[in-house]
């Protein structure tokens, strides 16, 4: 078996884990193949590919029939995964010369390992590069640079700087360079503020922790044999896709060329780690002594909940759900109150936040003391909990309502989360459209389901966004009416994304923008546009309606049942992510299932717009009876 890197991230969560995966202390001596080490390395790596589709079910709060979404999702996305790491590899020998062992290029990819204590300890190396000057070291990994050059310090009322400088394709950080005037552009403790944060292997320091694991066992091999001497011309990256790059366009064969951009930016770019990972070493070694202790214990006996458990993220444990976290309600749990990611104050000034919660024992939302409770919404929510009750601020959804210009296009994109740019102008984990749904409502409540309806669906996986363009804007009109959705930013980040990329559609296509209106405004709140409606700050601030079947979330999953019959489980596609998969998996279906699957998408997107539409008049007709001298918040059974 051997522990490999995975098995050392997983194994140091909680004592809990390594008990729970079963393990046999005759195995941890044995090897594994490259073929098994790529295998049981594949899902983490691909984690942040599956995390821009991953959708957590608001019913049952996990992914519903996760082992098999999980595997499609992962063989959906494999050739684009596989098109990263080949990149990385090409760019690699481009950027610091000399020779590149990779994947791709070789199946002798480059191995490390050594024995402790009756423990094997092995890594394979993404890229094993030796030039002039040394042996790099580059993890590979399917997220991009922006996370870290948004870390940006200055002085105070003065312009803010990256923590990083870019030179021929490295990033390094700017501490570590000897000719460096760093404090002229930040005070030194900021900077070492933002570079503390790599040290948080849970969030920001998730892929720097995974370098530094290799590294450790790159050295105890080295050490083992008495040649750490070799050690000292050992340098480590994270290869990266950069954010920055965008896409000219090229292809040969049908197949993408990533050239460099027109800004020089290469699709991968490099982050200098040698430092950090070698202060890494130190916490390393510590979890490794844990790892040997949980693994010759072996307790499975319940264990505190915390960040490690990595609740609600793809990246997390995967005993969270079956086991460890089965105990937390699917509704109404002491999670649920809305915006709350400070937690509750006791009678003592104690907080008391997230998990921490669930591990005191406050599981459902009205275990939480009511004293602890100080906020109007939470109240709320506790009230309609607690009573039965449903809230409403008839007046507010009434004014939002009349806000509305018609003709009213209810819009609902659907769009791929792709990792490389796949089209000209594109850029890495730009979320391109392939679909969208228009329905259309010339006049309040005057709206047909099919006759009312327009889809636009990609045929194919060549770049049909211009005929998208066009087919938009032959039925919106951008002088008039609304573009209405749920979470209205991110149809409107797409048309403006849209208006760079064709800038010959920028003008009509930024109308649309400017003419964006959310669903959420009515039924949860937009304070500034209250507050400029006359309502004081409170009130602004609070949402319009409120039913205990919301359980705190107002997404388009937990408002629909509330105000409408429709339901998605008949439904072949029956959510975001399902569509991307199949629209991905285009190119390895039949001819008969490509049919279903296309007609499954249209049905799919086409319900997403409708329901909009039979959410805005419920929502009407909740107000329809408001007078002028009428109750404007009202609580009923």
């Amino acid at each position: 078996m051997a522990i490999t890197k995975t098995n050392f991230i997983h194994f140091t969560r909680c004592p809990r884990y390594a008990s729970l995966a079963e393990l046999k202390k005759e195995r941890l001596e044995a090897d594994i193949s490259y073929k098994e080490y790529k295998q049981a390395e594949l899902q983490e790596n691909l984690s942040e590919i599956i995390g821009s589709m991953y959708e957590i079910n608001e019913e049952t709060g996990e992914e519903t029939d996760l082992v098999d979404k999980v595997n499609r999702q992962l063989e959906a996305m494999m050739d684009y995964y596989k098109l990263v790491e080949k990149e990385a590899g090409r760019i690699s020998e481009k950027t610091f010369g000399g020779k590149s062992i990779f994947a791709e290029k070789t199946k002798d990819q480059e191995c490390f390992d050594f024995s402790m204590h009756g423990i094997k300890y092995k890594c394979y190396v993404d890229i094993y590069n030796e030039n002039a000057q040394g042996i790099n070291i580059i993890e590979v990994k399917a997220t991009t640079s922006k996370k870290y050059k948004e870390l940006m310090a200055g002085h105070k009322k003065c312009d803010k700087y990256s923590i990083w400088e870019k030179i021929n394709n490295i990033n390094y950080l700017k501490g570590e360079l000897s000719h460096y005037d760093l404090e002229s552009e930040m005070p030194l403790k900021d900077y070492e503020k933002h570079k503390h944060k790599f040290f948080d292997r849970y969030r920001l320091g998730q892929y720097v922790y995974d370098l530094a694991i290799q590294r450790y066992i790159i050295e105890h091999e080295y050490k083992s044999t008495h040649t750490e001497e070799k050690l000292k011309n050992f340098h480590y990256y994270l290869g990266v896709l950069n954010a920055d790059y965008i896409f000219d366009g090229t292809y040969d064969n049908g197949n993408p060329v990533y050239n460099v951009d027109v800004n020089g930016n290469e699709l991968i770019t490099f982050f200098d780690m040698t430092q950090i990972t070698e202060e890494y070493q130190k916490f390393v070694d510590a979890d490794r002594e844990r790892l040997e202790y949980y693994l010759n214990d072996l307790d499975a006996s319940p264990y505190p909940l915390g960040e490690y458990c990595g609740f609600k993220k793809q990246s997390g444990c995967k005993f969270f759900n079956p086991i460890c976290g089965k105990r937390i309600p699917v509704k109404n749990s002491s999670l649920s109150y809305i915006h709350n990611g400070f937690g509750f104050v006791d009678e003592s000034g104690e907080r008391r936040k997230g998990l921490e919660l669930i591990n005191e024992g406050y599981l459902q939302m009205l275990d939480v003391p009511e004293t602890w409770i100080t906020k109007k919404a939470h109240l709320i929510q506790r009230n309609c909990l607690e009573f039965d009750r449903v809230y409403v601020d008839k007046e507010k959804i009434y004014n939002g309502l009349k806000q509305l210009k018609y003709p009213i296009y209810h819009l609902d994109f659907e769009t791929m989360p792709c990792p490389v740019p796949r089209f000209r102008g594109e850029w890495p984990y730009i979320q391109s459209p392939f679909e969208f749904s228009l329905h259309i409502e010339r006049e309040p409540g005057i709206c047909d389901k099919e006759k009312d309806n327009i889809v636009f669906l990609a045929k194919t996986h060549q770049d049909e966004r211009e005929e998208m363009i066009k087919l938009m804007l032959e039925y919106m009109n951008p002088d008039e009416g609304t573009l209405f959705a749920q979470n209205v930013a991110f149809e409107k980040a797409r048309i403006k994304e849209m208006a760079k990329i064709f800038p010959e559609y920028r003008v009509p296509l930024m109308k649309l923008y400017d003419r964006g209106f959310d669903l959420l405004w009515l039924v949860n709140t937009n304070s500034k546009m209250y507050m400029d409606l006359g309502y004081d700050e409170e009130r602004a601030k609070t949402f319009n309606f409120y039913d205990k079947r919301l359980s705190g979330s107002f997404s388009i999953k937990k408002t629909l049942p509330v105000f409408s019959d429709l339901k998605y489980d008949n439904l072949v596609v029956k959510n975001g992510t399902e569509a991307i998969v199949e629209y991905a998996n285009y190119e390895k279906m039949s001819k008969e299932e490509y049919a279903l699957k296309y007609q499954a998408l249209l049905i799919y997107c086409q319900q997403d717009t409708w329901a909009m539409v039979e959410i805005l008049n419920a929502l009407r007709e909740l107000v329809k009876d408001l007078s002028k001298n009428g109750e404007n918040v009202v609580m009923f059974t």
